[in-house]
């Protein structure tokens, strides 16, 4: 009998054991989890280098950014996967060149509301793989990687999606002015876009005068619900691409015009966010990234946006085209007033995400992607040297180092053909951030290496079936 109750004691003893045990793994990894960083990546649409205060704008206001620079990092050499929507959104999504995963095109550079791609289901999304994670996953605002239900946010790795699912001014009325009237007198019903939660349409036409507040409103209860939990946040602005809306409280309050007034409201929409971490004692466990899918529209006139003193625009390979106002903001992690001289892109927010969450990047496929995370707590440099421009399927030019090769060039628009260099040109983008003065004669062994790269480049390149033609 007493051998009995020892048995019992021993057995009653290890379940104990056990179960505390159990409890201390469960309460280690809620530890673990909690201590993961929250992103949140802001993303708007058609905004140029030169269109923010902290990046030199003499007359558009922007406090909050220029606080959010004050107190983060700013990148003055920021690149986009491609010069337009929806192959830069894909570049940033995935951390992959567009012309790998398929979503470019020659002859359709953007998804409209008749297309029947979008990003391919074997594709690995930023959302999807913090997912995998632990991470809860929004994405609030413009998508325009397909608009078919296999290829929304909720299918791709989001766990919510509020938003308008491709470009503001698609799906044009029959009934609207003709021309270029409806973009210089706009109004929300002249645009039958529709405004989705998850995979429902909620409102058709999308009221476009509310559309960044409510944006804004959302992203805030998103960060309210999970305020728990790690999570990942991806706002995409639909402005400033035209046709541009703005708020009735932000009409008139800009010297710059129409344009000036839709900046300065995505900037009141930055301090809210940015006042919501602060308000919820999350500042210093979320990095914050704000920049924009490509440059300016500038056919737009004052209804466009600035490049500053890049050359070209939206649609171009020209740096005006794809070098983006970017900032990063994490408090006590991310040292105020800095500034990064190292070549980076919106591609390197995949393989940064995942030093930063912990998670091992794939293995079975090709990443464009840049760990950031020494540049962004300066304990490092990147690892990118070199820089592929990208208009569809082309190879237009090579940034390396400070030298970029152009090999093809044409401006984003109004230009049917691109003027072919053979000789390439060669530009110092330090010396000559406009790219107007050709020093290829000087720089024969430059050229060299950087050819050497390119070769190395398309030996590996692998390019996927357009879903854009589709």
């Amino acid at each position: 009998m007493p051998k009995l109750r020892s048995c019992l004691y021993v057995s009653i003893l290890g379940l104990m054991v056990l179960g505390s045990l159990e409890i201390h793994s469960a309460n280690a990894q809620e530890r673990a989890k909690k201590s993961l960083p929250n992103f949140v990546v802001i993303f708007c649409d058609d905004l140029g280098y030169g269109d923010l205060g902290c990046f030199g704008n003499p007359t558009i206001r922007t406090k909050h950014l220029d606080q959010m620079a004050t107190e983060g990092m700013k990148f003055t050499q920021f690149y986009v996967g491609a010069p337009v929507c929806t192959p830069s959104r894909a570049a940033l999504m995935t951390g992959r060149l567009p012309c790998r995963t398929g979503m470019c095109s020659n002859k359709r550079r953007v998804l409209f509301p008749n297309s029947k791609g979008g990003i391919p289901a074997e594709e690995i999304t930023l959302a999807e793989a913090l997912k995998g994670g632990g991470y809860a996953t929004a994405c609030i605002g413009k998508w325009h990687l397909g608009h078919h239900k296999q290829f929304l946010p909720t299918s791709n790795g989001f766990d919510y999606y509020f938003g308008i699912p491709y470009s503001n001014d698609m799906d044009r009325v029959a009934t609207a002015p003709k021309g270029r009237e409806a973009f210089w007198h706009p109004k929300s019903e002249y645009f039958n876009v529709p405004l989705m939660r998850n995979e429902e349409i909620i409102e058709r036409p999308a009221d476009q005068t509310t559309i960044t507040r409510r944006y804004t409103e959302e992203t805030i209860k998103f960060i309210d619900e999970h305020q728990d939990e790690p999570f990942f946040v991806y706002l995409a602005h639909s402005m400033p691409h035209v046709p541009l809306f703005r708020s009735p409280a932000f009409e008139g309050v800009s010297r710059r015009g129409y344009f000036g007034d839709v900046i300065e409201e995505i900037d009141w929409s930055v301090g809210q966010v940015l006042q919501k971490l602060r308000d919820t004692g999350l500042g210093e466990n979320t990095l914050v990234m704000f920049c924009s899918d490509n440059g300016p529209w500038l056919p737009y006139g004052d209804h466009g946006g600035s490049a500053g003193p890049l050359r070209g625009g939206k649609g171009s390979t020209w740096d005006g085209g794809m070098r983006e106002p970017t900032i990063f903001w994490w408090p006590k992690t991310i040292p105020a007033s800095s500034v990064a001289a190292d070549v980076g892109s919106t591609m390197d927010l995949m393989a940064t995400f995942h030093t930063l969450a912990g998670l091992k990047m794939p293995t079975d496929r090709v990443f464009d992607s840049h760990d950031l995370t020494p540049v962004l707590k300066q304990t490092g440099k990147s690892t990118r040297d070199t820089f592929f421009y990208y208009r569809g399927y082309d190879l237009m030019a090579v940034r390396y180092g400070p030298w970029k090769l152009h090999f093809k060039t044409q401006s984003g628009y109004g230009q049917p053909k691109p003027e072919i260099h053979d000789p390439p040109v060669l530009y110092n983008l330090d010396h000559d951030p406009g790219e107007s003065r050709d020093v290829a004669k000087e720089n024969s062994e430059v050229i060299e290496t950087i050819l050497a790269e390119v070769k190395r480049h398309q030996e590996e390149m692998v390019f996927a079936d357009s879903q854009l033609e589709l």
